[in-house]
């Protein structure tokens, strides 16, 4: 499975957007998927990623599947919140 972040815009930066997107990730994409499933996320075109956001979605993700693969991470702004994330969040990937 792969998700396009882009699709929830350009500018990824607030909680309340973060928790609406992974809401609806939760409804249309993820719903059935088995835990072991390889789950993409691309960074492309992704201009700005805020702390916030990224907890509310990609830390939800990894916490919910075990096989996940960042892609397009060579933004200075998905860099950093990553860092972040590993370093207050437990992220794993």
């Amino acid at each position: 499975m792969k998700i396009e972040l882009k699709k929830f815009g350009e500018m990824l930066i607030s909680r309340p957007a973060g928790r609406e997107a992974f809401l609806a990730m939760s409804a249309y994409l993820i719903r059935d998927l088995d835990k072991n499933t390889k789950i993409e996320i691309n960074f492309k075109g992704v201009k700005v990623l805020a702390p916030s956001w990224a907890d509310e979605v990609i830390t939800k993700l990894a916490e919910k599947f075990k096989n996940i693969k960042l892609l397009n991470t060579d933004n200075a702004s998905v860099q950093a919140t990553l860092e972040t994330l590993r370093k207050y969040s437990g992220l794993k990937i």
